[in-house]
């Protein structure tokens, strides 16, 4: 299957109609979903006549888009008009139906691309894994008996397995770096703000991010040109004006500093996924380390801010309807609702500083690299793994590297790592705040030397 760009390249110039490409998704949604259980909705009608309106303009000489007739899904927690939002839930497929398209969908959909769907997710957005109890397990399709990480693990899977070039996710503490690690496949989140959250149910406030899957650098950067831009339906949508990083992919990198992540980033992995790490650096010439400072206690602090701020959107149901929550997040979340607000200020006093620090790490160096995740995919159900000669819990471990850089909001791209006849791994291409071009450019430079490149089953 072709990348979103080409396919929008070839609906374009009429090699392909939109309404060709849909039937043809559609059609391997229908025949393959069923192996890797990606989807929770399908929405066939409304794609269908969306595809052939996107014809029809093409026919009178109009262009339609960036992502013209590109069929695209988005993780259950983004608002579909006419559908109900379930955020991987029991409790919500009670409510109405969306009236409006979330402010990320509307802007695909005005870039030409189609939406054929919504996907399987941790219950709301809180786990790693994607092992949902209402809605079953999301597949690896690299090994169906493995989990294809969370919480956005339809999101990665669908891509992965070629059902769709495109999807949408969402990342409070690394629920679109982890899936797209383990499922091999690139994963992007953006500058906390620098993407609108309007009609996206949210977990924790302070931490969400949207962002997308993909399978090349080209497409990352497409669709992240198209969905920048302020939007007064979110107010933590920076004012920002927007700055496309497409024109900017070829540029030459010789004058940015890249360097790797020491000490916490290199503890408690397994070895193939710091061996990943050089290889990238290996590729790019890299020799210089850099410490990001407290990196622990930025984990624990975000922990705790997730915790409380999740539990507090869910505190009525909690009381009223235990039994209707998937029992692991029900756990989480009640653990949550207990943590003193002391800790919780706490915590928050501590980000501001972890902030300052990091702020300060960015003054000399422009990337650093750093593994997604401490190891690759385990099995479904697995509950402990071992690292570092230590027995420890697989779904809260595989944030190990993804959380404290989401606890302060820096852009961060994974990037799936050439490994033949071996498990997706991932590599995190991290940069201060609004330096999404610097780290498309490298992932650029690494996807053109062969080194990262999305594996598609």
């Amino acid at each position: 299957m072709n990348d979103a760009v080409s396919i929008a390249a070839a609906v374009r110039e009429g090699k392909v109609s939109a309404v060709d490409v849909t039937k043809a998704a559609l059609a391997r949604i229908a025949t393959r979903n069923h192996l890797f259980n990606c989807f929770t909705t399908i929405t066939a009608e409304t794609a269908l006549i969306d595809a052939a309106r996107i014809d029809e303009e093409i026919a009178q000489g109009n262009n339609p888009g960036l992502l013209v007739g590109v069929p695209f899904a988005v993780k259950n927690l983004f608002d579909i008009a006419g559908f109900t939002t379930l955020v991987g839930s029991k409790i919500n497929a009670e409510n109405p139906a969306a009236s409006l398209d979330a402010t990320a969908v509307a802007k695909l959909k005005q870039a030409g691309a189609v939406l054929v769907g919504a996907l399987n997710m941790d219950e709301y957005a809180y786990g790693f894994v994607t092992e949902n109890s209402h809605y079953g397990a999301t597949h690896n399709p690299h090994d169906l008996q493995r989990v294809a990480g969370g919480s956005s693990g339809g999101s990665a899977a669908a891509v992965a397995a070629g059902l769709v070039p495109l999807t949408l996710g969402s990342d409070t503490n690394g629920s679109i770096r982890v899936p797209a690690a383990l499922c091999g496949v690139f994963g992007f989140k953006p500058t906390y703000g620098r993407l609108s959250r309007a009609g996206v149910a949210l977990f924790s406030s302070s931490f969400d991010h949207i962002g997308p899957f993909a399978r090349s650098v080209q497409d990352i950067a497409t669709v992240f040109d198209v969905l920048q831009g302020e939007d007064d339906r979110d107010p933590i949508c920076t004012k920002r004006p927007p700055e496309l990083v497409l024109p900017q992919l070829k540029q030459d990198i010789s004058d940015i500093r890249i360097a790797i992540a020491a000490d916490y980033f290199t503890q408690g992995a397994e070895l193939e996924a710091l061996a990943a790490v050089q290889k990238v650096a290996d590729a790019l010439n890299v020799t210089q380390y850099v410490t990001i400072p407290e990196a622990h206690r930025a984990r624990a602090a975000a922990f705790v801010i997730t915790a409380s701020e999740g539990a507090n959107l869910h505190l009525d149901n909690l009381r009223l309807r235990p039994q209707d929550f998937d029992p692991a997040t029900r756990d989480r979340f009640l653990a949550g609702a207990l943590i003193p607000s002391s800790w919780y200020l706490q915590a928050q006093r501590f980000r501001k500083w972890y902030r300052d620090r990091v702020r300060q790490v960015f003054q000399n160096v422009d990337i650093i690299l750093a593994p997604t995740t401490p190891i690759s995919a385990p099995l479904i159900g697995q509950e402990t793994m071992i690292l570092d000669g230590e027995e420890i819990l697989v779904r809260p471990h595989l944030g190990l590297f993804t959380q404290p850089l989401s606890f302060i909001g820096l852009p961060v791209l994974s990037v799936p790592i050439q490994r033949p006849n071996a498990l997706p791994l991932g590599v995190q291409l991290i940069a201060a705040p609004y330096n999404e071009a610097l780290i498309l450019r490298v992932a650029a430079a690494l996807q053109t030397k062969g080194i990262v490149a999305a594996v598609i089953v």
